[in-house]
């Protein structure tokens, strides 16, 4: 006799099998990888997420590219530089798209540059390196921002008294208020009830990307939505940055002056009255605030963790800091204000500031790319919709390219001669034509923060403190783990005050 509860067994694994046949045969030109289950792909045997030690693992398996599944479908992994730079570079532009769906689409809705494809992102893209270039970001102009904010961090630092404290928030508050800069026209004080809520909902928003909650969004939006609280808590702290994201776009509406522009906003206010009436702009309020969005959720989290963890390795190798500190005084002396043309004069600091970058990796995969048409990489055929990604730990980490990849060595960077050089397997912002829009502002944030908080201070583990965990913490970038330093004011130049008045008078004139 037949049975409803029999029928319905019949029907799921009937289901089942033709899930798994289906997925064999769409195996059959893709790369090599683990077997994958119907409907859930390969995120059982991943614990439900891409870690880079599972990634490792994988590599010696199946080789230096190898494919993944998850319930959208394939997912091409990239592992070692050379297999990073080729997948990303030989046929850059049929690899230059990102994924449309999911938690992607309620980010973003397509529009901005993270995570926008096709004509929009081009121009949006255009516009936004344009426009950085106009404001000065590698000129004078932009170092002078730059300088400012390392001035309030010393300044801050000094009030410390040399008492172990958390570098967290002072170091966040100072990057972010970088790209306000940027943005704004306009700095926020640390006492700004919107300016923290600005930056914990930014932490929040990228942490919700890499955790569990994030594949289960994938596999279930609908049911996700509506009961999961880590979504409904991700989704309030979005809809309060793009809310204050547009509460300063009506302001600059109201104050800007024609031919004025003073900042990101100005400009791209101004770029959508020039564009009115043309069918290809794409110019819109709903892209600029998506777009100033992007530049929050990239130029503030990373920047920030990369500077907590030199602070960290200042701290646990002396011998280091000593060096960079004594290469400072020689060079250019302890009241010289840095810019970043100074990099060229300062070869250990420059390799050390390389080497922070490389051995945090804070990135450890890049964001997804998605293939925008059939194409071939590493020799095998790789369909249209196929998203990429490449492992940016096993570059950073790659034994064929780095002497010592486990070891904090600044010497990676320096040539027998004590010269700086570059390594073409230095790739923290990754490769092709979606690299980091931001890379050179980040590259002069890091220099001219690190040279001059060594410049003013020499940064020590609390007393009685022999030993600290430097194992990250697993989340948007790996960050370090909580931890707390003392910051001894070392320059004698000002009587032991670095007062930011006196820091300022140096480029600004009394």
């Amino acid at each position: 006799m037949v049975t409803v509860s029999g029928v319905l067994v019949f029907f799921v694994v009937s289901l089942l099998i033709v899930q798994f046949l289906k997925l064999q045969w769409m195996r059959r030109r893709l790369p090599p990888g683990p077997t994958p289950y119907p409907f859930f792909g390969n995120l059982l045997q991943m614990n439900f997420r891409i870690h880079h030690e599972n990634l490792k693992k994988m590599a010696k398996i199946y080789g230096n590219i190898f494919t993944l599944w998850v319930p959208q479908g394939p997912v091409v992994v990239l592992q070692g530089f050379q297999a990073v730079k080729e997948g990303l570079t030989v046929h850059a532009e049929d690899v230059a798209g990102r994924p449309t769906g999911g938690v992607f689409h309620c980010v973003s809705h397509g529009n901005g540059v993270m995570f926008s494809n096709g004509h929009l992102w081009k121009q949006q893209r255009r516009f936004g390196l344009a426009t950085m270039r106009k404001m000065g970001v590698g000129k004078k102009t932009q170092e002078y921002q730059l300088q400012e904010e390392a001035c309030h961090l010393v300044e801050y630092l000094q009030k410390t008294n040399g008492k172990p404290l958390d570098p967290t928030m002072p170091v966040v508050h100072a990057v972010a208020n970088v790209i306000c800069s940027v943005i704004f026209g306009h700095r926020f004080s640390r006492d700004d009830e919107n300016f923290h809520r600005l930056i914990e909902s930014i932490d929040g928003i990228t942490a919700f990307g890499n955790s569990i909650a994030f594949f289960v969004y994938e596999l279930f939006p609908w049911l996700t939505s509506h009961l999961l609280a880590a979504y409904k808590e991700t989704k309030s702290k979005l809809d309060f940055v793009k809310a204050l994201l547009a509460k300063e776009v009506e302001s600059h509406k109201e104050k800007r002056k024609a031919d004025e522009n003073r900042d990101f906003i100005d400009y791209y206010l101004a770029e959508i009255d020039k564009t009115k009436g043309d069918a290809e702009s794409t110019y819109d309020e709903e892209n600029l605030i998506q777009t100033i969005f992007d530049l929050f959720i990239a130029g503030t989290e990373t920047t920030a963790t990369t500077l907590r963890w030199a602070l960290l390795f200042m701290a646990i190798y002396p011998d280091i800091q000593e060096k960079v500190q004594k290469e400072l005084d020689a060079v250019l002396g302890c009241s010289h204000v840095f810019c970043y043309e100074d990099r060229k004069k300062l070869p250990y600091t420059n390799a050390v500031v390389h080497e922070i970058q490389r051995y945090s990796n804070i990135i450890l995969i890049a964001l997804p790319r998605l293939s925008l048409k059939d194409t071939e990489l590493l020799g095998y055929h790789v369909p249209k919709n196929t998203v990429i990604l490449a492992n940016i730990d096993s570059v950073l980490s790659d034994p064929g390219k780095w002497e010592t990849p486990d070891q904090f060595n600044p010497g990676h960077f320096l040539d027998k001669d004590g010269n700086f050089v570059n390594r073409e397997a230095f790739l923290p912002f990754a490769i092709g034509q979606r690299v980091c829009m931001g890379e050179l502002l980040a590259r002069m944030e890091l220099f001219i923060v690190f040279s001059t908080l060594l410049q003013a201070f020499t940064f020590t583990l609390p007393e009685g403190v022999k030993e600290v965990n430097t194992k990250f913490v697993f989340g948007s970038t790996m960050k370090p783990p909580p931890y707390q330093i003392c910051a001894i004011p070392r320059c004698s130049k000002y009587g032991d005050v670095f007062l930011l008045d006196q820091f300022l008078s140096q480029f600004l004139g009394p």
